[in-house]
Parts: C-alpha cells; structure tokens; sequence
C-alpha cells in the first residue's frame, strides 16, 4: 500500500476510537435516566457526518483494500502459474532443445545417409554401366570364340592348329640338283660340269602343318606337339607331273611341365644345342629368318629324338639332354679294317637306302641359359662316344679276323649364344660351337670322325660361328643378315702296316690330289634309264679331286614383308633372300700327272643363291 492510503487507515482508525468511547458514555447515562421518552430525532451534527461519510470512506476503501488484495492474490497466483509455465516452457524448451539436437544429429546422419545413398546410387549407375559394357564384351568374346576359337577343345584339352602355306623359288648359280634346302658341303668345284649350269626351281613343300595339345590337370601341365613338312623324298617322288612329296616329321614330343618350373620333355625336337629365346623352352627356337630350308652356315643345330630334362629358377635354367647320335665320317686311303655300321635292314623301319652307325650311347648336352633385360644368353658342353669294331689282323700278308675288337673315342664340345637388344630396332646376335668330333651340330654337316692306319677312329677338331643381324624398322617389315663359317681341322696319319705303309690316311692327306678340281670333265655314266644318274643325267663331276672341305663360309641378307596380318585371319608375308657360298678345300696336289714339278693349291667353290617365298600363315 502507498503511504497515503496508509495515513488515511490511521485517522480512521483514531476517529472510530473516539467515537465509541462516546457512545459508550451516553449510553451510560441513559440507562440512570428514567424511561424512555418518545423524542424527535437529533439532528446529526457535522462531525457525526464527517465521522459517518469517513466510515463509509474507509468501508469503501477496505473493500477497494479487500479487492486489491484479491487481485495481489489473483496476480500472485497468475505470476505462480505463469512461473511455473515459464518453468514449464524452458522444460519444455530444454526437452525440444534436446529434440532439437537429436533432430539435427538425425538429420546429419541421415543426410550422410542420403549422401552415401546418393554416392551408392551413383556407383551402382556406374557399375551397372561398367557391367552392361563387361556382358556386352563378354557375349563378344563368347561370340568370337564360337566363330572363331583361338583353340579346339576335346574334353580337357586346348588344340591348336600350327601351319602355313609356302609357294617359294630358289636360284643358284650353279647347279646342285636341289629343293630350297641347299647341301652347303656338295657345292661344286669349277671342274665339276653342274658348276657351270644354274638352276631354278619353284617348290610348295616347306608347307607346314601341325598342331599344338595342352591339358592343365593343376598341378602341372601337359603340352604334345606335332609338326611336319613335305621335305620327304620316297622312292617315287619325282618332279615329273604330279609332284607327289612325302609327309616329313620335323618335331613330335610330349611335355610335362610342375608349377616349380621343372620340364620334363620326350621325343623328337630341335636339340638342345639350337638357340632359343626364353629359356631352353621348346618352341622358342631362335632360327635365321632365312628361307632356305638347311637355314645358314655357321647356324648350329639338329633335329632328333631326345629326352630333356630342364629347371627354371628365375631368369635362371639349367637342362640336360640324352640326343639320338650318329656318326659323319670322311676319309681317304683309309684300310678295310674297320666299320661302324650298317645299311638299314629291311623290316627294321630304317631307310634300306642309307648307313647308320651302331652307336654305344647318346650324345649328352647340359646348358645354361640367363635372361635378362639386356639380352638371352646361352653357354653349354656337349659330350659324344664314337666306337667302331676294328680288326689289327687284316693288314696282314694273310689277314685274319683273330684279335678284333671295339674301340671307342670320346668327343665333345663347347658352344656359347648370345642374343642382344641393341635397340627397339635391332638385334645382334653371336653364336659358337667348338670341339671334337662336333661338326655333325652345324648345318654344313662336315665330318665328325676319320681313321687312323689301324683301324681305330679319331674325332675330328671342328669350329662354328654365326654373327646374324636383325633390323625391325617398322612393324611390317624385317631386314636381316648373316655371316657364318664352319671348319674342319686336316687330321691326317702315316701309315707303316701292310701294304699301305707309307701312305696317309685320315682326312684331307697332304699329297690328296686335285689337279682335276678346275677341269670339266665329260659325261661319265654309262648305264641307260630308267636308272637315276645314267644319261642323260650324268654330268661329270671334278675329275681327280679330293677337295677335303676345310671352311664353308656363307653371307646372308634378306628382308620379310608382312602384308597383311590379322590375329583373326592370320598372316600374308613375302620374304626375299640372297646368299653368297664359299668352299674351301684344304689344299692337295695340283700338278698333272707325270708333271716334274709338284704343285700345291687349295681348291675352292662359289655359289650365289636367290631364294623367294609367299608365306600364308593360320593365326
């Protein structure tokens, strides 16, 4: 209350104090009056009316008290529940705060949410994309292998055709009566009457046909081979009309091949003594592009039955092989005391036709080969048994077969390859192969082995060496070239038995003579046809010459162009090549017979060869 309001409750309350005081005393007076009178009302004096209208002020302003206290009640009550709303309201407050909180984290995990969504969307847009690109590529490949396999599949095993199909020419300056394989040893001397006529001949059998088997059971896998030309010559094959070659085997094998990198391979193929391109895997033979079937002079090799066992670590292979063996033996004034061998006997699967020699063991090679990032590198040994039966009882004024017996010489070699990357447009390469007894491994095929005067052999020290260069200067189209020589050492002894004491025997004898070497002879046969070599075909060949091979050399250079290549329809290639030939014979007696004079010369043969080919090769 103000203070106004609260003076005036004072005087009031003073005033009703006096005021019934006096009452109180008029009362009293009146009851020790006598009785009552019937008296006109007294007249109410101004301060009985200020003290009533002030009574009536302060009822009026109790009650305005009484009213405002119960609006203080009224507010106090409004202001509790309002406080108590308030209170309630930041409950409420806190609780949608809290709300609000987690709405928020809601809202940011589901907008993450929505986010990953949108990005899973997104990927699966792009995987779906990815995947309907992956089925169209797959029915394309399905659709491709069904039309065109790269292989034909029997059960668990992957064939693969291998061939191709040759139309090809060779020229020679002078004649050797032969296909595109050129016998590099039988090139004539000048007095031979072929040296003095060319030949030209077209041939389709260096056509090749064969396919390759592979199985993978898991732990290891199963390669078979099979490879074959038409090469072949049978007793009927002629060039007369239909042209009728035979089917010739080149390479037929079986493989197994572990996880660990260990090889085991059996049957007819290239030696181990070829070069090759990875390792000492089969089918990676690293042959001169040559088209000339005998390949080049210098170039070491063969093709025979074998076992072959080989172990990668790395870059890293080590292999040993057992090789068919067979002797090459040249001689001259040799006794007839002695043999190594046979015709092939009939029933016995051996061509009736032709000498084998009775070999006592396989010829064994070991080779190491590294490859690296500069380059293939290959290095080896080769080890050969020659053995022949001899009799020392048949230079004898009355021979005799008593005291024969077998005798065997040990021969071998060394032989190194190396093959470099010189660019992405060049390579080089070094070949060599040295020893006794080795020349069988080079592909002028000079001889392994002669005789001494008693009837034992003796293995002939033999050299080869190929340098090749091969230029790639486009993707079409390959250049190359090759140089290579091989080399047969003068082994030669004096004989003092018998009647051919006094003589040299082995090969390539000093006083050998070839006074005859330069000059032509005339037709020598003298039986009539239908016998190979009677005449009309019986040119004379060097009269009076030896001409014991010494060296072959050989100089190559060619290129091939590929046409066309498809890895779907295969490939179209043209090949030219021109090669130089060289003969070089140890040197003998030149003089004429009868001459006071004893002259020496070394014979020698050339040839200059043009081959072609037009090659369609399977993919």
């Amino acid at each position: 209350m103000t203070k106004q309001l609260r003076a005036t409750m004072a005087a009031i309350l003073v005033i009703s104090s006096i005021s019934l005081q006096a009452q109180t005393s008029t009362a009293t007076k009146k009851t020790t009056s006598k009785a009552p009178v019937h008296k006109k009302a007294p007249v109410e004096s101004p301060l009985a009316r200020q003290i009533r209208e002030l009574r009536e002020q302060m009822l009026s302003q109790q009650a305005q008290i009484d009213a405002l206290k119960q609006q203080n009640a009224d507010k106090d009550a409004k202001l509790a529940a309002a406080q108590q709303s308030a209170q309630d309201a930041q409950t409420a407050a806190a609780n949608a705060s809290a709300k609000a909180d987690s709405l928020t984290a809601t809202v940011s995990t589901n907008t993450d949410a929505v986010s990953s969504l949108n990005s899973t969307v997104t990927d699966l847009k792009t995987t779906n994309v990815g995947l309907a690109q992956t089925i169209s590529d797959t029915k394309k490949t399905i659709s491709d292998e069904l039309e065109s396999p790269l292989a034909i599949h029997y059960k668990g095993v992957a064939i693969t055709p291998v061939a191709f199909f040759a139309a090809e020419s060779v020229y020679r300056q002078r004649s050797l009566n032969s296909d595109v394989n050129t016998p590099f040893n039988s090139t004539p001397y000048p007095g031979a009457a072929q040296s003095n006529t060319s030949e030209f001949n077209f041939s389709g059998r260096q056509s090749r046909i064969g396919a390759l088997f592979v199985a993978n059971p898991g732990p290891f896998k199963l390669s078979g081979y099979v490879e074959a030309d038409f090469l072949g010559a049978g007793i009927t094959s002629n060039d007369n009309q239909s042209n009728s070659y035979v089917l010739r085997q080149r390479q037929i094998w079986g493989q197994v091949a572990t996880n660990k990198g260990f090889t085991l391979t059996g049957g007819q193929m290239w030696s181990l003594v070829t070069e090759t391109k990875k390792s000492t895997d089969n089918r990676t033979e690293n042959l001169p592009m040559t088209i000339d079937a005998q390949y080049q002079v210098g170039f070491s090799w063969e093709r025979q039955p074998g076992v072959r066992f080989q172990q990668k670590i790395g870059g890293l292979t080590g292999a040993v092989a057992v090789e068919q063996a067979e002797y090459i033996y040249s001689a001259s004034n040799a006794n007839n005391n002695f043999f190594i061998g046979n015709a092939g006997t009939g029933g016995g699967l051996y061509n009736v036709s032709t000498n084998y020699s009775n070999n006592i063991a396989p010829d064994v090679i070991v080779k190491f080969t590294y490859d690296a990032k500069v380059g293939h590198f290959e290095a080896g040994g080769l080890a050969r048994w020659f053995r022949d039966r001899y009799y020392p009882n048949q230079t004898l004024t009355v021979p005799s077969a008593a005291g024969a017996a077998n005798n065997t010489k040990v021969g071998g070699g060394f032989f190194a390859n190396a093959r470099v990357p010189v660019t992405h447009f060049a390579d080089f390469g070094v070949h060599f192969l040295g020893g006794t007894g080795v020349g069988r491994y080079g592909t002028a095929t000079l001889p392994d082995i002669t005789v001494h005067p008693d009837g034992t052999l003796e293995p002939i020290k033999n050299y080869q060496a190929l340098g090749s260069l091969e230029l790639h200067p486009t993707k079409k189209l390959d250049v190359f070239g090759y140089f290579g020589g091989e080399y047969a050492q003068r082994t030669i002894y004096l004989s003092t038995l018998g009647s051919s004491a006094g003589k040299q025997i082995g090969y390539a004898p000093t006083n050998a003579v070839d006074s005859g070497c330069g000059t032509e002879g005339l037709p020598t046969a003298t039986t009539t046809n239908p016998f190979a070599g009677s005449a009309p075909y019986n040119p004379a060949g060097a009269g009076s010459c030896a001409g014991a091979t010494r060296a072959v050399f050989e100089g190559t250079a060619g290129f091939t162009y590929r046409v066309y290549t498809n890895p779907k329809y295969g490939r179209l290639q043209y090949q030219m090549q021109y090669s130089y030939l060289t003969r070089d014979a140890w040197s003998g007696i030149t003089s004429a017979t009868g001459a006071t004079t004893t002259t020496y010369g070394s014979p020698k043969a050339t040839n200059n060869m043009v081959f072609t080919s037009m090659r369609y090769y399977l993919p």
